[in-house]
């Protein structure tokens, strides 16, 4: 008897035998096709319970991937704690328009971490709203797909809070107070990631985008991010737990394995061939999302390229068939249905 996508999913982050590598999108999963087909848009998906869990389907309702995953951005914590966000429109995620707290390495200038109760945070702004959302999520699609719950990683949100340009800066220059800030955000996203598995999600896929190579050193993300990761990720019980660093993480593979995570998500940049053997024989149990390129193939390549490129990474030995990152809202709906395709057969 043929798996269904809950169980293919389920076994293959457990390292189980599979009939065939499930597809699904493990990061932002949400695009204009899908928005037009269920008739539910941005920006009031981001913040609309209903619409989220709606929306979050879209991946498997229209396009037959195998999950459901929500919410769409990565500025909801940071939101809910103080910074200014511009809501996005029906085609763009909202973006981060003032940081709260002065932290200035060139002029040793640094705001004390006055951070909100984790208790509050999780009753406050819209980091309540996609509880809700991920809730009604299981409610609706968790029997037969696995529930993907997407947030920020510490690094990226401190940075959020002060500037990420500011905060690396302070790596060089004022470390301690690096980790004084690092300290402070890490019981938010403890909490938070939490309270996503309580809430119903099989999954929080967690993402570190300011954590990858263009910034940080694998030495530096291991003092400033890694261990921090690993306190406010991989220490979720009741789910799995997935960590995305965008670019090419292939130097920071074994760094990413020991933060004591489920499973890596991880982009095109690293070879698929190279980063399924650089993995196996770090971790036998931890297993790997990614990694057909969003730009090229599924945004600008054609939908046989698409179901090319899904071909290689299954056949490469990936677990999990997935975009190597979060989708932009203007991929067509024959583009992701070539990969699915590519994967099924």
């Amino acid at each position: 008897m043929a798996m269904t996508p809950r169980e293919r999913v389920l076994a293959a982050m457990r390292k189980e035998k599979v009939d065939r590598p499930p597809v699904a999108v493990f990061t932002q999963s949400a695009t204009i096709g899908q928005m037009e087909a269920l008739g539910v848009f941005w920006p009031e998906a981001h913040s609309n319970p209903k619409a989220m869990a709606k929306l979050g389907a879209g991946q498997a309702d229209v396009l037959g991937f195998e999950a459901v995953r929500a919410p769409f951005c990565l500025t909801a914590e940071a939101e809910t704690m103080g910074c200014v966000v511009d809501p996005g429109k029906q085609d763009r995620t909202p973006m981060l328009k003032k940081h709260p707290f002065k932290f200035d390495p060139m002029m040793g200038e640094y705001d004390e971490p006055q951070i909100m109760d984790p208790k509050e945070f999780l009753k406050s702004g819209r980091a309540a709203k996609v509880l809700e959302g991920i809730k009604l999520l299981k409610e609706q699609k968790g029997k037969d797909y696995v529930v993907i719950a997407g947030n920020t990683g510490p690094f990226t949100l401190a940075g959020h809070l002060v500037s990420t340009e500011n905060l690396v800066f302070g790596i060089m220059m004022a470390p301690d107070e690096v980790t004084k800030w690092m300290k402070a955000v890490t019981p938010i996203c403890k909490a938070y990631t939490q309270a996503l598995g309580d809430a119903g999600a099989d999954v929080v896929q967690m993402s570190e985008p300011s954590s990858s190579t263009d910034l940080l050193s694998p030495d530096m993300f291991d003092e400033f991010s890694g261990c921090y990761v690993k306190d406010s990720l991989a220490s979720l019980k009741g789910a799995f737990s997935v960590l995305h660093i965008c670019g090419n993480t292939t130097s920071l593979l074994s760094n990413m394995v020991g933060t004591g995570v489920s499973g890596l998500s991880i982009e095109e940049k690293v070879d698929p061939v190279e980063g399924v053997k650089k993995v196996r024989s770090l971790s036998k149990s931890t297993f790997l999302v990614g990694n057909v390129g969003v730009v090229n193939p599924l945004l600008q390549g054609t939908p046989e390229e698409c179901m090319k490129h899904g071909q290689i990474v299954k056949a490469a030995g990936f677990d999990v068939v997935s975009p190597g990152c979060g989708l932009s809202a203007l991929i067509k709906n024959e583009n992701l249905l070539g990969l699915v395709k590519g994967v099924k057969g």
